[in-house]
């Protein structure tokens, strides 16, 4: 990896009647409970990227962008990588019916591997 790279990403807190989702990965109980998140493709405005990825990992169609939230960048090497990790913070509102809970799978992963299971609630 070049030294002090910078990795770019979205992150999105999807709010449903005032309550947060998150999600789980099933049988990878290591990577607890996330929000919606991912790697900005390059030239991909940060706000796509946020809905983009909420899309993904959730499979909901009906979310809203209500507004950016700030940005963070901090060096994760005292962690092992020589990195710089970028996030940028979205707050998207899903303004549809959902299950308490549901299961979904995104199938064409950015890093081209297999099918990743997501357990949302």
């Amino acid at each position: 990896m070049v030294p002090n790279q910078t990795v770019d990403k979205a992150v999105a807190y999807i709010t449903c009647d005032g309550k947060l989702l998150v999600f789980d990965h099933p049988g990878i109980p290591e990577t607890g409970t996330q929000v919606p998140a991912g790697a900005i493709a390059p030239g991909e405005p940060p706000a796509e990227a946020a809905m983009r990825e909420a899309f993904e990992e959730t499979g909901l169609t009906s979310l809203v962008m209500r507004r950016f939230l700030g940005e963070r960048a901090f060096d994760i090497a005292p962690f092992g990588r020589d990195e710089i990790y970028h996030r940028y913070f979205f707050h998207l509102e899903y303004e549809d019916d959902s299950p308490d809970r549901w299961r979904h799978f995104e199938e064409q992963p950015y890093d081209g591997g297999e099918p990743v299971e997501f357990e949302l609630y």
